[in-house]
């Protein structure tokens, strides 16, 4: 391959007029993980795919997951030996080699409270660490007594821990990684567009041949014509459905799943922790300059769009995480807050935390193949599975997926660039620091970022209202990574909506300046962009003061969506 291919302004436009006008073998619908996933699988088989998702990538489930690439843990107990073996694959082909730049390992502590937890907890996670979990990691499964745990998580409650058992997880930043398997899908060929909505479908007979689509930007509205479509929608699986007329094989059941984020000086502890709850599993894990504590199980059937963080979930993680806890957390320790909505295949158990986190596949008319269910983890698995579906529908002789062996852009040559992360900062004359957080976020292609900075040297500056970032990374954000709106950058490009207490209001000004130029915004257009984040700011956090489900939903839906028709 030449230079990468960005997913920015030109690009975009360009792939736009190229979807209205050819004929693609495969169209996805839904720039998640399994979606962007899907096109990088089919592009690299040689076929001609197209990628439309209504909103931003990832915009959905698929940044608000628990940052993790983990086999599962929990399967064990339901004897899913299956679902364990194929996600600690999973996460090794990730830490290993498609993506080392994004996917880190993690040490964890699963601490024990009861007198039976050693032989029940240890027989498990010894298991797991057989099955793989100890493989492609720094160490394998290691015992620790009281005194051991304790210097390990000197903020851990001494009177409720016996010991811990250590081992070891991957890390992602979900957001990033699904677009950057967008990209990498780009630079295969594939044509990205986010911002464009599927808004009916084309049927010739019983035959599903492509999309009406519209760009939620402009207005524009357009016909993509392909011979195959994936509907990779997750949660809006059976939205997607009911366009095509019927239902599907299988339903989709929305699980919400809460997070929230503490500064890391309020917990003293040397790795990430792992704990049961009666009803899920508590996850405290470091993440910069802080931790994400979660996660929550209950059924959503209210907005799919912006699920919503009520005072009762909130309350509920900060109860859990306080058990193991000597110093107590409060609302006041909560710096940032999201909710997610997890695509479970519909059973018949009123326990969305018993649905299944396998994924199926089905073809209910001519054309038209659904994929759903599953976990982040295995969203190869998952995209690989979509496209076979969708390939044995096809009257060709198409190869077999390959992408257990095509890296995301960025992850070539990462190695020897970490090796060299002292001499890059004293080219640069960027602290070895900055150098890091660079390469964890671009890899190799950081060399594109610090082409911007040499172009304009003010870009190598961090941001005023956020230090931890540079302002080159704002606009390369804009350039070449798909943002579209300043929430783009400051809820996936970044995470500054998460990892500060205002929620990157005050960077916000400086954001939206910094993009305007890429993007052609008027004043006018960067003073609408910052009231639209401010007002989902503000409903936000009236949400986050609601008692329930329903209070909650309603005050979110107060901030109206940014992109044109998204809603509707």
């Amino acid at each position: 391959m030449t230079q990468p291919v960005g997913l920015g302004p030109a690009e975009r436009a360009n792939a736009i007029d190229r979807l209205a006008v050819e004929e693609l073998d495969v169209l996805i619908i839904g720039g998640g993980v399994v979606g962007t996933g899907a096109a990088l699988d089919a592009v690299t088989r040689g076929l001609k795919v197209g990628l439309i998702e209504a909103r931003d990538y990832a915009s959905g489930t698929s940044s608000r997951s628990t940052k993790m690439f983990h086999g599962g843990l929990r399967y064990l107990e339901s004897f899913e030996f299956h679902l364990v073996f194929e996600a600690l694959k999973e996460r090794g082909l990730m830490l290993e080699k498609l993506a080392p730049h994004l996917v880190k390992p993690i040490p964890i502590i699963y601490p024990l409270e009861k007198w039976y937890d050693r032989p029940y907890v240890g027989l498990g996670i010894g298991v797991y660490d057989v099955m793989g979990g100890g493989r492609k990691v720094p160490h394998h499964l290691k015992h620790l007594g009281k005194k051991a745990t304790m210097e390990s998580f000197p903020s851990g409650k001494g009177t409720a821990i016996r010991g811990a058992i250590r081992f070891y997880e991957g890390q992602v930043d979900d957001a990033r990684h699904t677009m950057m398997l967008a990209r990498t899908a780009a630079e295969y060929g594939a044509l990205c567009a986010n911002s464009v909505r599927a808004v009916g479908f084309l049927r010739e007979g019983d035959h599903v041949v492509g999309v009406r689509a519209k760009d939620l930007e402009s207005g524009r509205e357009f016909e993509i014509h392909a011979g195959q479509v994936i509907n990779a929608a997750g949660v809006w699986t059976d939205e997607i459905q009911e366009m095509v007329g019927g239902r599907g094989q299988f339903r989709v059941r929305a699980s919400k799943g809460v997070h929230v984020v503490v500064d890391r000086n309020r917990i003293n502890s040397a790795t990430g922790i792992i704990a049961r709850t009666a009803s899920s599993v508590l996850f405290i894990i470091p993440w910069g300059s802080h931790w994400i504590i979660g996660t929550t199980d209950t059924d959503w059937n209210l907005d799919l769009a912006h699920p919503a963080a009520s005072e009762s979930d909130i309350d509920y993680l900060l109860e859990q995480a306080n058990r193991l806890l000597a110093d107590p957390l409060t609302r006041e320790d909560v710096v940032g807050v999201y909710a997610g909505l997890r695509p479970l295949l519909a059973g018949e158990s009123e326990s969305t935390s018993k649905l299944s986190r396998e994924h199926a596949v089905s073809s209910p008319v001519k054309g038209l193949h659904i994929i759903a269910g599953g976990k982040y983890t295995t969203y190869r698995v998952m995209a690989k599975d979509a496209v076979d579906a969708t390939v044995h529908a096809m009257e060709r002789l198409v190869p077999d997926s390959i992408t257990e062996d095509v890296l995301l852009v960025g992850a070539d040559g990462y190695h020897a660039l970490w090796n060299s992360r002292a001499l890059i900062a004293e080219r640069t004359g960027l602290r070895v620091g900055k150098v890091e957080h660079l390469l964890g976020r671009y890899g190799s292609l950081l060399h594109e970022v610090l082409a911007l900075i040499d172009e304009r040297p003010e870009l190598g500056e961090p941001l005023a209202g956020a230090p931890e970032y540079l302002k080159a990374e704002a606009v390369y954000a804009t350039t070449h990574e798909g943002a579209r709106h300043l929430e783009d950058v400051l809820t996936r490009r970044t995470r500054l909506s998460i990892e500060v207490p205002d929620r990157g209001l005050k960077v916000a000004p400086e954001v939206a300046a910094l993009m305007a130029p890429a993007l052609g915004w008027s004043e006018d257009d960067v003073a609408r962009e910052l009231e639209h984040y401010e007002h989902r700011v503000q409903a936000e956090r009236e949400s986050q003061h609601q008692p329930d489900d329903q209070t909650a939903d309603a005050a979110r839906l107060g901030a109206p969506d940014v992109r044109l028709g998204a809603a509707s």
